[in-house]
């Protein structure tokens, strides 16, 4: 595990020329290094492992052909064949992979510190804003048990640097928050729910229950918050292997969550408002990056971004990524999807990353990346 010098250790690296950053387009080495600790939340588009220590889930990928280009080909409990956005996202910012928090207490005092210090993962597949257990499949972290765990880190980081060294190192760390699929994927597949609410009513809830959420973070200090919007759910393989002829897109799913993201931002600029400066925060259109790669794949070096590389029928979406039932695209490096659950490539997430670092407005607001990380 990583000392707690890490962003010293970067520039010093990067003053002797044994680190570059120059294939990170957008944002300056100086502005990257400004950064002291990048701490992770979300579901199971960023989960690192956490639903390995949870008994009951069944939302696990410890299985191969998980893992399978991550170091030592070994399945990490990410859904993915490598790396996630968050790792990928924490990599660039030079520091390692922001461990899962429940595995934290395998680690020794000494190490358990210096991951605290440097960033810890605290997703969860299957976790959402509302407070649910994923009764479908089995355990998950909600969100707001995500912050409880959070607090744990937070009194952690007080007590090893000190009230004043604490409050300055979570004011300048990155707080990155992926969530919000299930709910909405909840909604559209309950009938229930549909009769009791309508989709724009819906959505608002789910923002105004993660406005809450994030004043809770804000009482912890006020950290940088770089918040992802829901992508096109229905764009995911298996709901485009559905239409059996052209597979198109269901709108229904795709609607919800563009309802979700505009209420979402709402929300955002809401808080904001009654925050003021305090508050600093970039919201990632992760619904416009997904439909600009689907219009055109070979722009960001992809191939497919329609089928899962890892499944089985059509468009290798009509089964999940579980051996030996399943095949997998022998060039992962070419498809946006890993599986039919849409869950990204280590490719697809590095062309995610990349439109998020290319400091790019079209993307990012009301803040670009350098704007939220910059000194």
């Amino acid at each position: 595990m990583p000392a707690n010098n890490t962003p010293f250790l970067t520039v010093f690296l990067l003053f002797l020329g044994l680190l570059r950053f120059d294939s990170i387009p957008g944002l300056e080495a100086a502005t990257l290094a400004s950064v002291p600790g990048v701490y992770v939340f979300g579901d199971s588009l960023v989960d690192a492992g956490n639903n390995n220590y949870l008994p009951l889930s069944l939302r696990k990928a410890t299985y191969p052909p998980n893992g399978i280009d991550f170091p030592g080909q070994i399945p990490t409990g990410r859904f993915c064949n490598g790396k996630n956005a968050a790792d990928i996202i924490a990599e660039n910012f030079g520091f390692p992979l922001p461990p899962p928090y429940l595995s934290l207490y395998l680690l020794i005092k000494n190490e358990r510190e210096a991951a605290a210090v440097t960033g810890i993962n605290f997703a969860s597949a299957g976790a959402g804003i509302f407070n649910s257990d994923d009764q479908t499949t089995g355990q998950a972290i909600p969100l707001s048990q995500q912050l409880n765990n959070w607090l744990s880190i937070h009194e952690e980081l007080t007590k090893k640097l000190g009230p004043s060294e604490a409050k300055v190192h979570i004011s300048k760390s990155l707080f990155v928050i992926v969530i919000g699929s299930n709910d909405i994927l909840d909604y559209f597949g309950s009938l229930e729910l549909r009769q009791k609410s309508n989709p724009q009513q819906y959505m608002r809830s789910i923002a105004d229950k993660f406005k809450k959420q994030l004043k809770r973070i804000h009482e912890t200090g006020t950290p940088r918050i770089l918040i992802f919007g829901v992508g096109p759910l229905g764009c995911m393989p298996r709901h485009r292997a559905k239409n059996s002829t052209i597979h198109e897109c269901n709108k229904d799913a795709s609607m919800f969550a563009s309802l979700y993201n505009e209420a979402l931002v709402k929300m955002l600029q809401e808080l904001k408002q009654e925050l003021q400066s305090s508050m600093t925060y970039s919201y990632f259109d992760l619904f416009k990056s997904i439909n600009d790669i689907n219009s055109n794949p070979a722009r960001y070096g992809l191939a497919d971004s329609t089928s899962a590389c890892c499944g089985r029928g059509k468009l290798n979406a009509d089964i999940p990524c579980v051996l030996p039932f399943v095949s997998f695209c022998s060039d992962r490096t070419k498809y946006l999807f890993w599986d039919f659950y849409g869950h990204p490539t280590e490719a697809g997430s590095r062309v995610i990353v990349d439109l998020m670092f290319a400091d790019d407005p079209h993307y990012m607001s009301p803040l670009t990346l350098s704007q939220l990380v910059s000194p």
